[in-house]
């Protein structure tokens, strides 16, 4: 039930994000050796895009996982997510400027050659990265799939964009009427490596794991004084 609900939020319409915004990519995966940031093996690559307020603070936002960080991907996603003619600032990578060329009016800061940090560059969408991978380590013990984490997002972006909502149950009223709006999905389609009917896992629990009842409630062991008999 979960994943349907996932599914209406990923298919419902969004309007486009506007006014400053923010631009980035991060990597969500375990710790591995190796390479990190962009082009770490083994890892998903997802954009993220942060609406700023002004005079301070974060609007909505907007997370799609990406195969890559070159300029035509990068433009697609800004694109699909981000009204011409709004401002975007980003980080020092090569792939922006083209990205973002006619159509939006581009700031980007390398974030070596600006002696700051780079949550402090660009601080919105690294709070957002923060929140969502804490999300998925605590409310979800970091149990998701590659292939069923775009869903995920999509389900952070819905709360995350409602988060200051005054009226609680339009979130539950928005959720229903997108899956209401949403059209019928099979099991099948829900889940990503479905497993054919006739492949059963059996799994063996060793007897010294079973469940047993706690010898204090063992009726047999005449010893026990609150087994005895009334007199």
């Amino acid at each position: 039930m979960l994943h349907r609900f996932r599914c209406a939020i990923s298919n419902a319409g969004h309007d486009m994000l506007s006014g400053h915004v923010e631009v980035d990519e991060t990597v969500f995966g375990g710790v591995r050796h190796g390479k990190r940031g962009r082009g770490a093996g083994g890892k998903v690559l997802v954009a993220v895009a942060v609406e700023l307020l002004s005079p301070k603070g974060f609007g909505r936002c907007r997370l799609q996982i990406i195969p890559n960080a070159e300029t035509e991907t990068l433009k697609a996603f800004i694109q699909k997510h981000i009204k011409a003619g709004s401002t975007i600032y980003t980080d020092g990578l090569t792939s922006y400027p083209s990205a973002t060329k006619d159509e939006y009016i581009h700031h980007g800061t390398s974030i070596s050659g600006s002696g700051k940090d780079a949550n402090e560059v660009l601080p919105g969408v690294h709070r957002v990265a923060a929140l969502v991978k804490r999300w998925l380590m605590g409310t979800h013990q970091g149990s998701f799939e590659e292939d069923h984490l775009q869903a995920y997002l999509d389900e952070f972006v819905f709360r995350f964009n409602r988060r200051k909502s005054a009226h609680r149950g339009m979130l539950f009223f928005r959720l229903i009427e997108q899956c209401v709006a949403m059209h019928p999905m099979r099991f099948r389609e829900l889940v990503a490596n479905p497993k054919p009917k006739n492949e059963k896992q059996e799994f063996a629990v060793p007897s010294n794991l079973r469940n047993k009842a706690p010898a204090s409630l063992d009726i047999s062991v005449p010893t026990h004084p609150w087994r005895s008999a009334l007199p």
